[in-house]
């Protein structure tokens, strides 16, 4: 028998399927995500959740001329197999390959490019408006989930759209998870409304019932919005989303095509805004997915077969799984240190945390900027609070961080993990922006570990400042050096002398330290020695140890992995500047553009960050030949240094 799914080559093909098919379609669909993400990683359990969904919005609407906007897009592998990118699916998340995301870029049926929660309501309410702005009459849905829902830009929409009365659909797929189970008063009055279909079975009887008076019946129905709210206070607390204005319909089984369709077409048909409560399935016809699926909500390659992660070999402990052992062990002995994550409980690391002092750790939901002035609220009655954050994610508390924290001078630390190139998550998740938008704060302090071992010690130092303080790290695992029991609090702003003598310096923090003293090892190689530093601290500078090297190298050399414009090596040219000192400066970090996806290594190469191009790229500003074979290679490297376009600012 053929595969339905081979005949779907446009999302038209859809619309001539039955039911019956529909549903045999999911099954197939199913099966090609899982094949995929076992071999390319990727958001499994959120996906398998939203094929039938999915599946009946492309049989009653008709895009790209109506308007699709998926929140965060974890969801939208269904979208994209049925978009023209069925052939193309076994790139997912590789470099050159469709992207894990919706992104504007890649296909006309992709609205809106999205990748961190909360901003679907926002956005499909905007192209709402430009819709009857323009007069035309498309219609314009949002696919949010209940995760999501916890985020605040996405009651602000709510409320907007409510009060504007424009025609606009949300759909609320109701898993009971984001990542890990949800929190907070809003999971709360889902599983509320879960429990009592019976809701809207009674709305409907008592309007049918009004509606059947002779005569008055129809001003009856008008007038009666109080004995509405009688019944509605009886039977669902709140009623929330109809106080806000929209027409509230379910809670609904999401899997069910041939009820999805129904809803969809009266809710296609309705005036003003419509909120239609879904319930699904996270990981739905994948048993370990299903069983396990905070675990499957984005995995890395495994067995399909079994749902077991591919054998990998072994591993350093990773730099979360540090910070989570290590912030226990000085809370135990602190009483005053608490910890707070947005959602994400398991990614920091804090899950662990939460388990040894339940009372001390707080996960707020997907409410980056709650959590920051909740935090800034504990350090002002006297408390130490420890933020962790996704780099990423912790952009949107920005404002908190100026006005709530740094302001007020006061004692909370923000731990940004997965900093830097995060790989296959793309653009929308790499970490590498914070070191400029922390530094240029005041009264912030700016702690960047080069190995596990000094991030242990970096905790223990922030949680003696008497002020802000952040510390950002890379995901995945550490390079493996030996974890001692003790914590020491390092001199602030005080850069590590890692190889004092040489003609040169490399000035390096975090990831890039290990870099910088591979290339330093290519460099000896060709004759040039370098100095190479652990800068530690990029605020406050460590401008006495600059200083010094730029009255004795010929050559200073900065490197980061964040973008440069503001960065760490901005840093370094600003203390130059400011003394009116003269030397050449080479940055090497991000350049001013959006990282695409890819393994990290990948993504390092495609910014010559890697330590054969760096080195390159030093002998080339030295004037040297860059093609020359190095006996001792250094790990990681082909021993050939060549001569590349480098990932570096300009000299000075």
């Amino acid at each position: 028998m053929q595969a339905l799914l081979d005949r779907i080559n446009n999302p038209e093909d859809v619309k001539r399927l039955s039911v019956q098919e529909l549903e045999r379609l999911a099954g197939e669909i199913r099966r090609l995500i899982i094949d995929t993400v076992a071999q390319n990683g990727g958001h499994l359990a959120p996906n398998l959740g939203t094929v039938e969904l999915t599946l009946a919005l492309y049989s009653v609407f008709s895009f790209p001329e109506d308007k699709l906007v998926w929140d965060v897009g974890h969801q939208s592998y269904t979208h994209k197999i049925l978009t023209g990118r069925r052939d193309r699916f076994g790139t997912l998340r590789k470099q050159g390959g469709i992207t894990g995301f919706p992104n504007r870029f890649e296909s006309p049926y992709d609205a809106f490019g999205v990748g961190h929660a909360s901003t679907s309501i926002s956005a499909a309410l905007g192209m709402a408006i430009a819709r009857d702005v323009k007069g035309r009459r498309n219609q314009v849905i949002a696919v949010i989930g209940d995760g999501a829902l916890t985020g605040g830009e996405a009651f602000e929409a709510l409320n907007h759209a409510g009060d504007l009365g424009t025609k606009l659909i949300v759909i609320l797929n109701d898993n009971e998870m984001s990542i890990d189970a949800n929190v907070g008063a809003m999971s709360e009055y889902l599983s509320r409304i879960r429990i009592a279909p019976q809701y809207n079975r009674a709305k409907r009887d008592m309007g049918n019932l009004l509606m059947r008076i002779p005569h008055i019946g129809d001003k009856v129905y008008k007038t009666a919005s109080h004995l509405k709210d009688g019944v509605r206070s009886v039977f669902v607390p709140g009623s929330l989303f109809e106080d806000m204005g929209f027409h509230y319909i379910g809670p609904i089984d999401g899997h069910n095509i041939r009820l999805m369709e129904e809803v969809l077409s009266r809710a296609r048909d309705m005036t003003g805004p419509v909120l239609i409560h879904i319930h699904t399935v996270k990981g739905k016809g994948y048993l370990p997915a299903e069983q396990a699926p905070e675990k499957f909500h984005g995995v890395g390659c495994f067995d399909a077969q079994t749902g077991k992660p591919a054998k990998k070999a072994p591993a350093a402990p990773s730099y979360t799984s540090v910070f989570s052992d290590a912030l226990i062990a000085l809370a135990k002995r602190d009483p005053d240190v608490l910890a707070i994550t947005a959602a994400m409980p398991s990614g920091t690391g804090l899950k662990a945390f939460g388990k040894v002092y339940p009372k001390r750790f707080f996960d707020v939901g997907i409410a980056e900027e709650h959590a920051m002035t909740m935090a800034a609220g504990m350090a002002a009655a006297g408390m130490h609070p420890v933020i962790a954050l996704y780099s990423t994610f912790a952009q949107r508390a920005y404002d908190q961080m100026i006005h709530d924290v740094c302001l007020q001078d006061l004692p909370v630390t923000i731990c940004l993990d997965r900093a830097g190139l995060v790989g296959e998550d793309g653009p929308t998740h790499h970490g590498v922006f914070d070191l400029s938008y922390l530094r240029q704060i005041p009264n912030m302090h700016v702690l960047v570990p080069k190995d596990e071992e000094e991030l242990r010690h970096m905790l223990a130092t922030a949680l003696a400042i008497k002020g802000p303080s952040a510390i950002r790290y890379p995901r995945g695992a550490g390079r493996g050096v030996t974890l001692t029991d003790d914590f020491s609090i390092l001199p602030l702003g005080k850069a590590e002398v890692l190889h004092e003598s040489g003609e040169i310096a490399l000035l390096a923090v975090g990831t890039m330290v290990e870099h910088a003293e591979q290339a330093a090892k290519l460099l000896a190689g060709q004759g040039i020695e370098a100095a190479v530093v652990n800068m530690r601290f990029v605020k406050p500078l460590d401008e006495e140890l600059i200083l010094r090297y730029a009255a004795e190298k010929k050559l200073l050399v900065t490197l980061e992995e964040n973008v440069l414009a503001g960065g760490f090596g901005s840093a370094v040219a600003e203390c130059l500047a400011d003394h009116g000192v003269q030397v050449p400066l080479l940055r090497f970090g991000i350049p001013d553009r959006f990282i695409e996806q890819g393994t990290r290594q990948e993504l390092l190469s495609l910014c010559r960050l890697q330590p054969q191009q760096l080195a390159a790229a030093i002998l080339m500003a030295l004037g040297r030949d860059c093609e020359t074979e190095h006996p001792a290679e250094p790990s990681g490297t082909d021993g050939k240094v060549r001569e590349e376009t480098p990932g570096a600012g300009p000299q000075a």
